[in-house]
């Protein structure tokens, strides 16, 4: 009932791992994952559009039949936020869609049923978005003056009775594509949905 757009931000430019988006991973090219992944859940998402200022990018896109959208330059920077990005897709797109999948590059490995729980989640608690957290199960602190200062702990606290803290992970984000043209990805009200899976960890940026 819902049309469902899944946007693959990948851009040319990587400083920490140059040509990161398309290097290969298990043979495939590493936005490519993501791409499988979309396409394996065609029964949620029924359009998937690659959003990139890379020639390479461009070429095994076409390839592989998948709708690209040239990113211009001055939306290919360090400094260009995620927001930016979806929001030039909506914008520069004839047709209109109910919410907006964001599946990035990044995060190439993905719990088999984890969109598909995401989905109904966002449904059933009718929230404008959801994205996708994890446990925090380290003891961080500062160093200021060469003294290590804890965080998130106390010394001799055990690990086990840290209080509960969630990190993004980066795995999946979904939103009303509405909230997107309103300059929105998340907010204080998005569903947290909390992934407790090894795959949560994967995030290849160097």
């Amino acid at each position: 009932k819902h049309r469902t757009l899944a946007i693959i931000p990948a851009r040319k430019d990587s400083k920490r791992l140059p040509g990161k988006n398309y290097k290969e991973l298990g043979g495939l090219p590493l936005f490519t994952h993501s791409v499988n992944y979309a396409r394996i859940n065609s029964e949620i998402i029924v359009e998937i559009i690659i959003s990139t200022d890379d020639p390479i990018i461009i070429d095994i896109a076409k390839e592989e039949n998948l709708r690209v959208l040239e990113r211009p330059k001055n939306l290919a920077k360090d400094s260009t936020s995620t927001i930016e990005v979806l929001t030039h897709v909506l914008e520069n797109i004839n047709e209109t869609y109910d919410f907006v999948i964001l599946l990035q590059p990044t995060n190439p490995l993905r719990p088999k049923n984890l969109l598909i729980d995401c989905w109904k989640t966002i449904l059933d608690t009718n929230s404008e978005s959801l994205f996708t957290v994890s446990r925090n199960h380290r003891k961080f602190g500062k160093i200021e003056n060469d003294n290590f200062k804890p965080f998130n702990y106390t010394f001799g606290q055990r690990s086990q009775e840290l209080e509960p803290l969630y990190y993004e992970n980066g795995l999946l984000y979904i939103a009303k594509a509405e909230m997107i043209r309103n300059g929105k990805l998340m907010d204080g009200n998005s569903f947290p949905y909390i992934v407790d899976h090894p795959f949560a960890e994967v995030d290849i940026d160097e």
